[in-house]
């Protein structure tokens, strides 16, 4: 059954809620640009990359009445069906070009939007769209947090600083930094709950968190032994996804 902020995602997406739509891109766009840029290998250019992600973001508008979770699609799945699909007709159009003659587009093929076996899927991009999703959930924390409070979680977690430095950095005791540091580790686990079940249609995507070491609901017990996993993870995430954004950013000043 799907969770209502799921539902509720799909629908502000169908009514054109622009921010819905902003939000979608601003989570996805660098993962699906680096996904046509791999499949392009190397025939078609940045600009035509960056083209490529601005028409698969209109198809995905056109397709949302279509789109039914229901059928046991991953939402990733949907995105990159729709990718490829879109440079899948502009590589057509070139080679048609190419021949001297020109090529009407393809419908969009709906067979993808049945449950994934697990065979057709491409494992390197489903693990940038779940790293894109803890990164949509680190930001979110980042805005609803204390700026002081996630500047020790920032230095602890994503610097790597121990304890005592960050302090003496910031004049303040060791055990107010835990304890800032435990604050914003928990509206952390709330965020990231919140966006896999916004993004996430199938039972599969629902338990990516805990396979990648985020556990998001510890019990009182388990509690202090889960929080050194999920910072490490949550900095490896991080970082990777630093990097992806630097070179995306990098390949659009570049074009």
């Amino acid at each position: 059954m799907l969770m209502q902020v799921t539902t509720s995602f799909i629908a502000r997406l169908r009514a054109n809620d622009e921010a819905a739509w902003y939000e979608l891109w601003e989570v996805f766009g660098p993962v699906t640009r680096a996904q046509l840029t791999k499949w392009g290998r190397g025939r078609i250019g940045v600009e035509t990359v960056r083209d490529l992600s601005q028409e698969t973001l209109a198809a995905l508008s056109n397709s949302i009445d279509r789109y039914d979770p229901a059928r046991g699609a991953r939402f990733s799945t949907w995105m990159l069906a729709i990718a490829k699909h879109v440079l899948g007709d502009e590589i057509d159009r070139r080679m048609a070009l190419k021949r001297g003659g020109g090529r009407a587009a393809t419908e969009l093929d709906e067979t993808w939007m049945a449950a994934c076996d697990g065979r057709s899927v491409d494992r390197a991009y489903e693990d940038g769209v779940f790293r894109s999703k803890v990164e949509a959930a680190i930001r979110m924390a980042e805005r609803e947090s204390d700026f002081t409070d996630f500047s020790i979680y920032r230095m602890r977690v994503f610097d790597g600083k121990p304890g005592k430095e960050v302090a003496e950095a910031l004049g303040i005791s060791e055990p107010t930094v835990s304890r800032r540091l435990a604050k914003v580790r928990a509206l952390l686990r709330i965020k990231l709950a919140e966006v896999i079940t916004t993004y996430s249609f199938t039972k599969e995507e629902q338990e990516e968190a805990a396979r990648n070491g985020l556990d998001l609901n510890p019990n009182a017990e388990s509690d202090k032994a889960t929080d050194g996993p999920f910072d490490e993870a949550v900095a490896e995430i991080y970082h990777r996804q630093l990097e992806l954004r630097r070179q995306d950013e990098a390949a659009m000043l570049d074009s």
